[in-house]
């Protein structure tokens, strides 16, 4: 299969952390003309500030146009040089997850008609909105990725990172863990929960992902701003360690129409090592400032190609396909489409 990406990619979404703003750029007349007055209000109030501006947006835009071949020379570097400390982690097994979640993946996968209601009753139902939450991981798992990824951390090799809003964190797929572990992990166990949770937005035919992890640490970052997902579904895991602070938090599902308002009423979750937490990709979200020690978070962006092949998520347009490397952001020029647009 040949995924892609939307155009939108190079032009959508560009996040300012220093002015905590999300830009689209097509040239410099039009990125003047749309948020020079909120960037002003913002404390970019010198011809120089705006240089830097115009300067980080063009990095920005010069690092996606060469995401894909960077990514593919950074993973053949690593594959090479890098030697993993715990290599068994690099495959899943279920002794890895939890019993409570295989108990309901097996529950799910015996019953071509899952009852939905049995199913809220083996997890639990959050204040916000479709926001499930239910222990995944074992400790002792958890234990040992984060070990993995402090060790790949203290490596030499390149390392490429989440996206604008995470500095620090690592892409799974570059260090190894996609073919054995996340792919099998999102067909065969995450699949058979969310298409009866999210039977509406794909849940039945996730066919791709991007995965990541996140760090957060005071000096570093420490928390996530609001925004939404390129997504979906979206499952956050938290992996440890002793940390404070941080605080999830849910507003409303994102609207093209309405992109501009920020919904001020917040619903909080606090999120625990072990614990996955499972939510629309649109459902905009955010995480407040740990206070204290360090937080390793495992984000796995799951997309169908069911869904965005009828509308991009990030553009609310017919996407306007271009071929990448990988999985791209899961658009395909095959199979169904369906209409959800409107969803």
């Amino acid at each position: 299969m040949t995924y892609f990406v939307c155009r939108c990619f190079f032009t959508n979404n560009i996040f300012l952390k220093k002015y905590n703003l999300h830009v689209s750029y097509h040239d410099i007349q039009q990125l003047e003309r749309d948020y020079l007055q909120v960037l002003r209000k913002r404390g970019c109030d010198t011809e120089e500030k705006l240089q830097e501006v115009r300067d980080e947006i063009e990095r920005e835009v010069d690092r996606r146009k060469r995401l894909g071949d960077d990514s593919l020379k950074r993973k053949e570097i690593i594959s090479t040089k890098y030697r993993p400390l715990h290599p068994d982690i690099y495959c899943l097994k279920d002794e890895y997850l939890s019993p409570e979640f295989l108990d309901l993946v097996r529950y799910c996968k015996s019953n071509d008609t899952a009852d939905y209601n049995e199913v809220f009753g083996r997890i639990n139902v959050c204040k916000a909105d479709r926001v499930y939450t239910f222990p995944f991981f074992t400790s002792e798992f958890c234990h040992l990725f984060v070990d993995e990824m402090e060790h790949f951390e203290a490596n030499d090799c390149p390392k490429g990172r989440p996206n604008t809003m995470n500095k620090y964190g690592v892409l799974l797929n570059e260090i190894g863990f996609d073919e054995n572990f996340l792919t099998p992990l999102r067909e065969n166990y995450l699949t058979p929960l969310t298409s009866v949770l999210f039977p509406d937005w794909g849940g039945g035919n996730l066919d791709s992902h991007k995965a990541f992890v996140v760090k957060y640490k005071l000096g570093e970052d420490t928390d996530l701003n609001y925004h939404y997902d390129n997504a979906e579904v979206t499952l956050n895991v938290s992996m440890g360690k002793d940390f404070t602070g941080g605080e999830l938090y849910f507003g409303d599902m994102f609207d093209p129409r309405s992109a501009s308002k920020q919904n001020a009423r917040f619903t909080e979750n606090s999120h625990v090592p072990t614990i996955a937490l499972l939510h629309r990709g649109r459902h905009r979200h955010g995480a407040w400032p740990i206070t204290s020690g360090e937080r390793y978070n495992l984000i796995i962006w799951m997309r169908s190609s069911e869904v965005r092949n009828a509308c991009c998520p990030m553009c609310y347009n017919e996407p306007d396909l271009i071929s990448t490397k990988g999985f791209g952001d899961g658009f395909t020029k095959k199979g169904n489409i369906v209409e959800v647009c409107t969803v």
